[in-house]
């Protein structure tokens, strides 16, 4: 017989109040049920998601897979460790047509990270935080605060929200410059903001994120131009989630740059959303331009230097044991750089006796050259949303991106989970080091 994945060991963390108490009474009955017992496993079947046109096929051959002849909310113990080991595999894992509750979908997030408890913001802590440039985007689930529904539109009797107004991500308001509005009415866009998600201050980044189509406009395919002097464009659908995988941003470095990336950790800006709100972006979302428009540290929400985040530049997969280019372009302040270890070659080596790199543009135009190569289109994956598409993906090996507009008629309802993780990524081990620099 098939064990259950144990949800008792899911919420295992004792509750702080009397409300975590209900809450996890209330998520417990709701969910038991489908993590359950099952006289005989159901068959998964895997089969690579479709390749784009754009794309090189060879670069993304190992990226996504769909999960058929399970249900999500349904999985034996067995089968959950089948589903978990395909992700950290493949970056992404696609279920079509699925019914699945805020409940279930918060129970399947947390078991990638059963200690983890809370949204990867902290629970409502960007609504308190009205300066946060993620503070529009994001409402909500009241029964289930780990689960936000973000998206566009109006939204009413939604989940035991009476009323939610929602603005899908916008390059026009965080872009330095701007797509006309001509070209715009033509389907003209850009990516909004390559990002991992992550509060990258005080918590622990998640590992893995859930996205689920509630409700999914449909409408003419957008141009995606990227605006900085390549001439790049990538045909993308509609409101697309765009991918690209860390483990290909690294592998496609020269050596000079695979050494520094194998040395080098990154510090973040203390609430980095807060910092960068006043700054403007890039074309291309990877980054914000260095104008000194960034809020001084001095007028940020209170902060303590033991909560800012420096984490590894690389990311060492717990699967695979590869190693992923993860970095939010847009929080980095300083880069922190090893020396070469004893016995490595020098010639042509960066920063070989080691750096503290401060000037932020030198760090944001450093992390540019290193990133950008990743994001030509052959490497996107634009994922074509269909209502009840549940999208797992692996949010310490791949960065993604809200791309396109949708006018005000059109209404598109997610919902969105990810959890603070019990730890910090991995980073590369002695043996990594040794190997890459």
């Amino acid at each position: 017989m098939i064990r259950s994945v144990h949800i008792n060991r899911l919420f295992s963390r004792p509750p702080q109040s009397q409300s975590a108490r209900l809450l996890n009474s209330f998520i417990l009955r709701n969910t038991r049920q489908h993590f359950h017992t099952t006289p005989e496993a159901m068959a998964i079947e895997v089969v690579p998601l479709p390749v784009p046109a754009t794309a090189d096929a060879m670069k993304l051959k190992d990226f996504g897979r769909e999960v058929k002849g399970v249900h999500p909310g349904a999985l034996s113990e067995e089968q959950f460790k089948e589903i978990h080991d395909l992700l950290y595999k493949h970056g992404a894992i696609l279920f079509r047509d699925v019914d699945l509750t805020p409940e279930q979908q918060f129970a399947l997030t947390k078991a990638f990270d059963p200690t983890s408890e809370s949204y990867g913001h902290g629970n409502k802590k960007t609504e308190g935080e009205k300066k946060s440039i993620l503070h529009p985007d994001l409402k909500t689930i009241p029964r289930v605060p780990q689960v936000q529904l973000i998206g566009n539109g109006t939204v009413y009797n939604h989940e035991g929200l009476a009323e939610a107004m929602l603005k899908h991500p916008s390059h026009t308001t965080f872009h330095k410059t701007r797509v006309s509005e001509e070209d715009e009415a033509k389907g003209i866009t850009r990516f909004y903001r390559w990002h991992i998600d992550a509060a990258l201050y005080d918590l622990s980044p998640p590992k893995v994120t859930t996205l689920y189509g509630v409700n999914v406009p449909h409408g003419p395919r957008q141009m995606v131009r990227y605006d900085d002097g390549t001439g790049d464009e990538l045909d993308v659908p509609l409101g697309t989630t765009a991918f690209v995988d860390g483990k290909n941003m690294f592998d496609i470095l020269p050596p000079e740059l695979k050494s520094l990336a194998v040395r080098t950790k990154v510090k973040y800006a203390p609430h980095p959303y807060v910092w960068m709100a006043p700054a403007r972006a890039l074309p291309t979302g990877l980054g914000i331009m260095s104008e000194g428009l960034e809020m001084p540290y001095g007028e940020l929400p209170p902060w303590e230097e033991s909560k800012i985040k420096v984490l590894p530049m690389l990311w060492k997969n717990p699967v695979t044991g590869d190693l992923h280019f993860q970095v939010h372009p847009c929080g980095a302040a300083e880069l922190l750089v090893d020396p070469l270890p004893e016995g490595a070659q020098r010639e042509g080596a960066l920063y070989p006796d080691g750096a503290h790199l401060s000037d932020l543009k030198h760090v944001r135009d450093l992390l540019y050259k290193m990133q950008r190569p990743a994001i030509a289109p052959e490497l996107v994956y634009p994922h074509d949303w269909r209502e009840k598409d549940l999208v797992l993906f692996h949010n310490r090996g791949v960065l993604h991106t809200v791309v396109g507009a949708f006018t005000k008629e059109q209404v598109r309802a997610f919902h969105q989970c990810n959890l603070a993780a019990s730890d910090d990524p991995a980073g590369p081990t002695t043996e990594d080091v040794k190997k890459w620099a």
